[in-house]
């Protein structure tokens, strides 16, 4: 187990470089250091002076990739990708371009808004959605299977977007029952998160119980489950001690790889809420054309994606003993 961490780990290194050359890379072809220079200080009245300077000062004067000015290593290590990139190693995020921040503490304060949100969302969807896949999957072949799986259907088709404006009108402008928008900290804030999970949890339903609501039908379809029918056991057994049991690795799969995402919270859900989380950090920070921002949070995306797909196939073992990696 030890080693193939270590080999996953060893293998994670060759994808972050590439990750992080492809944003350079998509950021300097859609946005050169002139652009954001000139963003950032204002399209009138900008000289050229003023833009070499901003360049200077954020150290954006440089090339981007290659140095052709420098021989050997120099010509490598005096960029901009390697002088940006290679502190995000060691988690040194420096300062934000437009407004000089320090980018690791506003990450280390707004996380906590991102899974306050997400947290409580990830786990409620899971459960509902397990649920009501189970039920589904109990009474299938009825009205009540049809009907779930029609309704599962139309959830998933609806966009995101009409959930939260459907429950911004409703619960917040209507009923008056939370507010809109907005945060606050400590147990104020239980008040704000109520709205955004609910409707977090109602746009998650439709998929999961679909997916789930297969996993399960494959499942109670095979030899084990036909065997434990014959000795006596109830449906209902059947399906919650042994169906559920060896449906784990699917069912793992799609939910450890989405534990990273946790972090960010919901982009969409946390603009529209006004949520001071990471979610509306990258949003800002993409509009604002401020690159040290993106580059740290598609960074940190990339780390944590790859810890999932580790955590992923260690849950295999745990979930399945007949699975062992060498």
């Amino acid at each position: 187990m030890l080693t193939y961490i270590i080999r996953r780990l060893l293998y994670a290194i060759p994808i972050i470089i590439g990750v992080n050359v492809l944003t350079a890379l998509l950021f300097f072809y859609v946005n050169t250091p002139d652009d954001m220079a000139r963003q950032i200080l204002g399209e009138k009245n900008v000289t050229p002076a003023a833009i070499e300077n901003w360049k200077r000062d954020h150290g954006y004067n440089l090339p981007a990739f290659i140095n052709t000015k420098e021989k050997g290593v120099a010509a490598l290590t005096q960029t901009i990708f390697f002088q940006k990139s290679v502190p995000l190693f060691w988690f040194d995020f420096g300062r934000s371009d437009r407004n000089n921040i320090d980018i690791g503490s506003e990450i280390h304060h707004r996380m906590w808004a991102s899974l306050a949100i997400s947290v409580p969302t990830f786990l409620l969807s899971i459960i509902v959605s397990l649920l009501l896949a189970m039920a589904l999957a109990y009474y299938r072949g009825t009205y009540l299977d049809i009907s779930g799986v029609v309704l599962c259907v139309m959830m998933m088709s609806i966009s995101t977007l009409f959930y939260i404006i459907s429950g911004q009108f409703l619960l917040g402008k209507l009923m008056r029952l939370f507010p809109i928008s907005g945060f606050d900290t400590g147990l104020y804030s239980i008040k704000f998160m109520v709205m955004p999970v609910v409707i977090g949890v109602l746009s998650s339903i439709g998929a999961g119980g679909r997916f789930y609501r297969t996993v399960f039908l494959e499942e109670i379809h095979t030899d084990y489950v036909r065997t434990a029918r014959a000795k006596g056991l109830g449906e209902g057994t059947v399906l919650f001690k042994h169906a559920l049991r060896n449906a784990m690795i699917p069912i793992l799969t799609n939910v450890v790889v989405s534990i990273p995402f946790l972090f960010y919270g919901s982009l969409i859900m946390e603009n529209f809420f006004s949520i001071p989380g990471l979610g509306s950090f990258t949003i800002d920070a993409i509009q604002a054309q401020d690159f040290a921002i993106v580059r740290s949070m598609v960074y940190l995306g990339s780390l944590l994606y790859i810890a999932g797909l580790i955590l992923t196939d260690i849950s295999y073992t745990i979930a399945d003993p007949r699975i062992r990696l060498n």
